[in-house]
């Protein structure tokens, strides 16, 4: 929707008068972003005062189809499903059905943790917001990229998952246990976690084409596809399904439906209409910080961003913004990415949905409309995010190529390459199967999209190179022997520094698994 009439109602949501300005300032600085970051197509809603000051889509949704991206056209927004997760479990406790000092165990008896005091311990209130002293992206690799384990599956295998640090010691972003979270909702609403947020949230507000899985995408919908670069070239993906960890990541949405959201946040829990969602204290609990994360000064280009501090709460990330607070969380998938971010104090949200993996985009948009809104001084962000861009890669490719440069070509395995086949499992993966002979092929067995060539690197390293390539997430393999000579272990790491978090083939620890064990 390209202008507003003025205070016209749609969905109880009000449409302020049309900003020539506003309107004229973001359609510049997308496509500008579009054409730096080669996005085909992005879209974005403002929120000011309650009010939808631009709702609007650039370039197409598909680059297959050159369908236009809308406003209403559905995203997948990963991670911003958090906060709907989190607000579920506030619900409840508005309901006077749950509290945020319950014991997790005393609400879902099945959950366990690789340490027996943290099983003990975990409250509720410890979900959200990543101080379970789990790695960075503990146990992504049971979900991504998309794998056929179940919801329950992955509940199990947490039990498995190791920590590295003390029980609420630091801030380390993980999504497995926004998994536990969806099934304390189900267990104690007695709803599915998908058809609680139907009923709770997508009805009241109104979020009328908003789904729970990208399963539910139809091809007669206004959907946007994924896409990534695939050795050098832009492709379209498929979508890629995140139902063995829904509560962490699986919504789909439009910039037009997440108005509405933002909106009722901002509203304190009234939704736009005036009917009540959440309890101004549970809105306010959302957004108290629970854990300080670390941060780093930013590059000279993004001076601007410097904060004084830096927390997470309960599916949304609290920092500040040029002296204002800002609550903000931004979500990635596969070929997709989005950010939503506010300032209370402004009362002000801005929603910003992409169908390319490249955060530069979104958040050069995201602060360019809030510098108008805070009469900050003109600063060229899609510049700035370009340049950072382009230096993250050189130096990426600087370490690479140092790793490289220290590799032995004349250097041979240890063992003929038929021996390095077999079956290995990682007690919270399961099994990664190694195939052939003079030419050695690994795959992931819960995960169809992790099947590769092992290319030999030197002495027992090899590096999986991925049949997708759109993964950008190629990785070192090495095989341990023992003093018998036979393989007693196998390590993984990425090859690239900028491979995702979620790529966590550092965490695994595969062993050899007899022909006819059982699968796992």
């Amino acid at each position: 929707m390209r202008r507003f009439a003025p205070y016209l109602l749609l969905c109880g949501l009000a449409f302020g008068q049309s900003n020539a300005g506003l309107e004229q300032l973001v359609s510049a600085t997308v496509e500008r972003a579009r054409k730096e970051f080669n996005v085909p197509g992005i879209s974005v809603a403002v929120v000011k005062d309650g009010k939808v000051a631009l709702a609007k889509g650039y370039g197409v949704r598909s680059l297959t189809t050159k369908e236009p991206m809308t406003e209403r056209t559905l995203v997948a927004i990963a991670s911003n499903t958090k906060a709907f997760t989190s607000a579920a479990l506030a619900m409840l406790v508005d309901e006077g059905k749950l509290s945020w000092d319950d014991r997790v165990i005393d609400r879902l008896p099945e959950f366990a943790m690789s340490d027996a005091y943290v099983t003990r311990e975990m409250r509720i209130r410890d979900l959200p917001c990543h101080r379970s002293g789990l790695p960075l992206g503990a146990g992504d690799l049971l979900w991504w990229p998309a794998s056929d384990l179940t919801s329950a599956e992955v509940l199990y295998r947490l039990r498995f998952v190791p920590l590295k640090h003390g029980f609420r010691e630091r801030y380390d972003y993980d999504n497995i246990l926004y998994n536990v979270m969806g099934a304390v909702v189900e267990r104690v609403s007695g709803q599915p976690w998908d058809e609680f947020i139907r009923e709770r949230f997508f009805k009241p507000l109104g979020m009328t084409t908003s789904l729970t899985s990208v399963r539910q995408l139809a091809r007669s919908m206004d959907a946007a596809m994924p896409h990534a670069p695939s050795d050098g070239v832009l492709k379209e993906l498929p979508h890629s399904p995140l139902d063995s960890v829904a509560p962490a990541g699986s919504l789909v949405s439009s910039a037009f439906d997440m108005a509405k959201w933002v909106a009722t946040l901002l509203n304190k829990g009234v939704t736009p209409d005036g009917k009540r969602l959440l309890s101004e204290t549970q809105v306010k609990t959302l957004w108290t910080p629970l854990i300080f994360v670390p941060q780093s000064p930013p590059p000279p280009e993004l001076q601007e961003l410097k904060a004084n501090f830096a927390a997470y709460a309960m599916g949304e990330g609290i920092s500040e913004y040029r002296g204002h607070l800002t609550v903000s969380h931004s979500g990635g998938l596969l070929g997709m990415v989005t950010f939503v971010t506010m300032i209370p104090d402004r009362n002000l949200g801005v929603i910003v949905l992409t169908n390319q993996q490249e955060n530069g985009a979104f958040l050069a948009v995201k602060n360019t409309i809030l510098d108008h809104y805070l009469n900050a001084p003109g600063k060229d962000w899609v510049t700035a995010f370009g340049a950072v861009r382009k230096k993250a890669l050189a130096e990426a490719a600087k370490t690479m190529g140092e790793t490289s440069g220290k590799r032995n070509a004349d250097s041979k395995p240890s063992l003929p390459l038929a021996s390095y086949a077999g079956r290995y499992r990682d007690a919270w993966y399961g099994d990664v199967q190694v195939t052939g002979g003079d030419r050695l092929q690994m795959r992931f067995s819960h995960t169809p999209a992790l099947t590769g060539t092992l290319e030999h690197f030197h002495y027992n390293t090899f590096i999986v190179r991925w049949n997708d390539r759109s993964l950008d997430a190629d990785a070192y393999v090495t095989f341990s022997l023992d003093e018998s000579g036979s393989i007693a272990d196998v390590r993984m790491k990425a090859v690239s520094p900028l491979t995702d978090f979620s790529f966590n083939f550092h965490d695994l620890h595969l062993k050899p698994v007899a022909p006819n064990a059982p699968a796992y």
